[in-house]
């Protein structure tokens, strides 16, 4: 594989990664609400469950992208899943707390979250489409890539939150902030919901 290539795929990798998204908001939430090693759980399971989707598609499943019922009931699963997510923010208190086994969102939590993106599986088959072009020994090479530019990305966000962690005056503070999150991830909800199954973006 040539280097252009390569950079190439690191490219598309750090657009489909870094950019705001329900992922990357709940990444930043966790790491300003819990620290950055309970956050980093949510991002090694986004980042692992985006990979093991790549691979599946890469593996020849990218049918199912094309599968329309089996895409809006992934849809519905990701606006339940988002609105849960909202309300959760809408009810915190403000108060930062330590690292709490089985109340911050797993990495299951995470990597279910990739899961129930149309837009990762629509990413997943774009990407593979245009950067393997049916030669099965791209498909690990570009996963490896997207792995870990999609780890340095998400863990981003959770590093941003937990920087800010240190800076907030109050619970008050936290409260808005918190609030504020919720409502980006209520407005995601209604995005995913109302959006054409096409389109890229896995964080």
């Amino acid at each position: 594989m040539s280097l252009s290539l390569a950079l190439s795929m690191a490219a598309f990798a750090l657009a489909a990664s870094l950019s705001p998204g329900p992922v990357n908001l709940v990444a930043f939430n966790l790491g300003l609400n819990r620290g950055l090693g309970p956050a980093l759980r949510h991002v090694s399971g986004a980042t692992c469950g985006f990979s093991v989707l790549l691979l599946a598609i890469g593996g020849g499943l990218q049918w199912l992208a094309q599968w329309t019922a089996l895409m809006h009931a992934i849809r519905l699963g990701g606006v339940l899943f988002l609105l849960y997510l909202a309300w959760r923010l809408a009810r915190s208190d403000g108060a930062l707390v330590q690292e709490t086994p089985g109340r911050a969102p797993s990495f299951v939590a995470g990597a279910l979250m990739q899961w129930l993106n149309p837009k990762a599986w629509i990413a997943s088959s774009a990407g593979m489409a245009a950067y393997t072009a049916g030669d099965p020994a791209r498909v690990v090479p570009f996963a490896l890539i997207f792995f870990g530019i999609c780890y340095l990305s998400v863990g981003s966000w959770a590093l941003l939150g937990a920087r800010l962690r240190r800076r907030l005056p109050s619970p008050a503070w936290v409260r808005r902030l918190n609030r504020g999150m919720g409502l980006a991830l209520l407005v995601s909800a209604l995005m995913l919901a109302t959006m054409p199954l096409s389109g890229s973006g896995a964080a």
